[in-house]
């Protein structure tokens, strides 16, 4: 059976997946999906923390050279 973006399972045919999300929409069945996804809340917490004490602890200069050293990369990459 097909697996959804976060795991779930859901009907392999358009009509049968069609029947299950309405069914869904109107509150006729529960959407079991698991919350559990294999990560500590702990290291989530801290994850989206770092971005910003990463931020606040560089020098603008130095955000300026990641900036123009991404750019270059992503323009650099022919598709």
């Amino acid at each position: 059976m097909p697996k959804g973006p976060k795991g779930e399972k859901r009907p392999a045919d358009v009509i049968g997946n069609a029947v299950k999300v309405m069914r869904i929409a109107t509150g006729e069945e529960e959407e079991d999906t698991d919350q559990n996804d294999g990560k500590n809340k702990a290291a989530v917490e801290l994850g989206r923390k770092g971005g910003a004490a990463r931020a606040k602890s560089l020098s603008k200069k130095r955000r300026a050279e990641i900036a123009r050293k991404a750019a270059a990369t992503r323009w650099s990459k022919s598709s």
